[in-house]
């Protein structure tokens, strides 16, 4: 074979080359640290390091995130702890201001100190961290609480991202902590006004002589007692009693959310526990316990938790007229204008009827002719403070139990099946001091009548994707609403436009929509109705500090009992109503002020006879309210530490998965430097070793061959 110098020099050439590059890619590989530079130098080891980069960096944004998400969560934990704490150091003190032997003096200085137990309540309220409030859901550049105990944030959640599609919330929001819901706690109300045995009160007039009215008692009513020592009686004659009728009327809410009312017609001779028997029953079977408390007012607890609707109020009445009348027995509360406290008190005529309160609000009644405060159940004028007038009752969603809002339709919180051919009353001052009486008839279509000047108006339908425009012709769809459709912006709309006497021009039955608009938009120039953070419908003046409007706004059938059937109010909105002991549903600050003031009051129970803040629950029930706070800040803070063992379990996993994930990234990309070292010194003796073959080869001729 012959061997020509182009072959022999390409075959070095070539050799050479390759050696060299074989040193080259090692020299890189111990210089870079890394198998290969580019995807063609080796694809699978290439396709294998961009996975495992992929997830080197997935996991380690999953780990700043759940980092960062647990030093919040953590702190939050720590901030929710002192918040019991504080909470267990206010009960401390109330539990001790409670005794008997408290002076006002003492009250006094302990209310302070829970005052200043409250500011510290506060001040973790609007706690921050790295400019970031805690407990303002994802608002979280908004103070939480301002200096009205209102929460300012939203109920939405601060996710974490832990991976794979996966979340992790790490906040508690002041929605839940300041106004959360305790499903696992059950409504429990309470009457107010001590139930006193009127026999023991005027043993002269019930027991006869010699006994005389210095040999008096303040007793309070078991449920022992007969109906004669609850309602009392005109003489000491007790035979008869049998003959006698006592009526109690009652209305409320049952846990459903549905109203009801009853007239319940019982003998003096009966005891005090038919009576309360008999309310129970109005309730529905075994749906509550009703008993009478130590003070002698009547309680009442829902058997089911997580209802905030058990509602309840109840007037009594006998008559001790001769003329054979019983004016106590009506069908309207209104008639119900007789009576006296005071046994000894001969009234002129034969009619004298008593009425038995048992709860007392310091509410006006809007009808001047309604004498007894504690006669009416809801047809009473919003609390007036300042520019603003206020109800008293939630509204509360049936189905959720959740408070209502602007676009919530009235049937969502109504106490009846069908709200269609309601009336509502809308009557009182508005911001001039004018006399305004509306009727609003639910009906097909929706109506408001002017009772004055007879004129009526439709209720138009709300866009409330528009509700924030400036063009008011977009305010409205044009459409009346039927019964079953009307909001409560619609209902807020009306009580604006009448409270700040700004009607529509325009009366049936030739309706303009753009008239009616017109109206409201003059109205919210004036005034501002809305829903509270807790449900209550409010009214704001928005010209004057102190407004001169009053409000009451109740179905016209309230004070009606007419048998046979006897239904419950379509709505309420301010009410003499039972005072709330406990609740599912928390309102924090405006509890702690409500704990805070029966320490200021001296209250130990709910005293309706105090013309002072008559609906405070006193120190005894505050005790029970205190320890509900407790447990749902308790069971809010071991959820927060979930969260954070939730936070730190991801983290540590992360950590080592990243660990993990980088050790097989440096198995398949990185060098070895021991081998690649190894190997560089082979193709350097293999490089040597051509060279020195070359060189001798190179030197040959013809003639060595010969």
């Amino acid at each position: 074979m012959r061997v020509t110098s182009t072959s022999y020099y390409n075959n070095i050439y070539g050799e050479n080359n390759k050696l060299n590059q074989q040193l080259f890619d090692v020299n890189k590989q111990i210089a870079s640290g890394q198998k290969i530079q580019y995807a063609h130098e080796d694809p699978g080891v290439f396709i294998d390091t961009l996975r495992l980069d992929d997830e080197i960096t997935t996991l380690t944004q999953t780990k700043n995130s759940t980092d960062n998400a647990f030093k919040l969560s953590s702190q939050t934990d720590t901030t929710i702890g002192d918040m019991v704490k504080t909470l267990e150091s206010m009960k401390v003190k109330l539990i001790n201001a409670s005794t008997d032997s408290q002076s006002d003096a003492s009250l006094q200085a302990i209310a302070k100190e829970m005052h200043g137990l409250k500011n510290h309540l506060l001040a973790l309220a609007n706690t921050s961290v790295g400019g970031q409030f805690l407990f303002s859901g994802t608002a979280t550049t908004q103070k939480p609480i301002d200096e009205n105990g209102i929460y300012q944030g939203n109920n939405k959640n601060l996710e974490a991202f832990l991976g794979s599609g996966l979340k992790q919330k790490y906040n508690i929001s002041g929605s839940q902590l300041f106004l959360g819901n305790e499903n696992s706690i059950n409504r429990k109300i309470t009457t107010n006004l001590p139930l006193v045995n009127q026999q023991e009160l005027y043993p002269d007039v019930m027991k006869g002589s010699p006994i005389t009215r210095s040999d008096a008692k303040n007793t309070p009513i078991t449920a022992d007692n007969t109906i004669r020592e609850l309602m009392g009686d005109t003489d000491s004659d007790t035979t008869n009693d049998s003959m006698r009728k006592s009526y109690f009327y009652i209305q409320g809410t049952r846990t459903s959310g549905e109203t009801f009312k009853q007239k319940i017609t019982i003998n003096m001779d009966a005891k005090v526990d038919d009576l309360l028997r008999e309310v129970s029953d109005s309730f529905g079977s075994n749906q509550v316990d009703v008993s009478i408390n130590p003070a002698g007012q009547i309680e009442i607890a829902d058997k089911a938790n997580g209802s905030s609707k058990l509602d309840f109020h109840i007037v009594g009445a006998v008559d001790f007229g001769t003329d054979g009348i019983d004016s106590a027995d009506t069908s309207n509360l209104s008639t119900l204008q007789n009576g006296t406290n005071d046994f000894t008190k001969v009234l002129d005529g034969s009619k004298m009827v008593y009425i038995k309160e048992f709860i007392n609000s310091n509410f006006t009644p809007n009808n001047p002719a309604h004498t007894i405060q504690g006669l009416v159940y809801d047809e009473l004028n919003f609390s007036k403070d300042g520019a603003k007038l206020t109800s008293n009752v939630s509204q509360i969603i049936n189905q959720t139990n959740g408070y209502a809002t602007e676009s919530t339709k009235l049937e969502e919180v109504s106490g009846i099946d069908n709200v269609l051919g309601r009336v509502m009353a809308l009557k009182g001052k508005d911001v001039n001091g004018n006399t305004f009486d509306i009727s609003i008839l639910l009906g097909t279509p929706s109506t408001f009548t002017d009772n004055t000047t007879g004129n009526a108006y439709n209720i138009y339908g709300v866009a409330f994707n528009d509700l924030d425009t400036d063009n008011i012709k977009e305010a409205s769809e044009g459409i009346p609403s039927n019964a079953n459709e009307i909001t409560y912006k619609q209902l807020m709309d009306v009580v604006n436009m009448a409270v700040t006497g700004n009607l529509p021009t325009v009366a049936n039955p030739t309706n303009d929509p753009i008239d009616y608009d017109t109206a409201i938009a003059n109205a919210n120039d004036h005034g501002k109705v809305s829903l509270s953070h807790d449900g209550k419908l409010q009214f704001e003046d928005l010209h004057h500090a102190t407004t001169q409007a009053e409000l009451s706004l109740y179905d016209t059938t309230s004070s009606s009992f007419f048998p046979p059937v006897i239904s419950g109010n379509s709505l309420s909105f301010n009410s003499n109503n039972a005072l709330t002991i406990r609740d599912p549903k928390k309102n924090f600050f405006a509890q702690i002020d409500e704990i805070i003031r029966s320490v200021e009051e001296g209250k130990s129970r709910a005293d309706g006879t105090s013309n002072q803040d008559p609906r405070n629950i006193g120190m005894q029930n505050s005790i029970q309210m205190i320890d509900d706070l407790t447990s749902h800040v308790s069971r809010l803070q071991a959820e927060s530490g979930s969260y954070s063992q939730v936070l730190q379990s991801s983290s540590d996993r992360s950590s080592l998965l990243i660990v993990n994930s980088k050790i097989l990234r440096s198995e398949i990309i990185d060098t070895d430097i021991a081998e690649a070292t190894l190997q560089m010194q082979q193709l350097s003796l293999n490089y040597q070793a051509m060279l020195s073959s070359i060189s001798k080869v190179s030197k040959l001729s013809l003639v060595n061959y010969l």
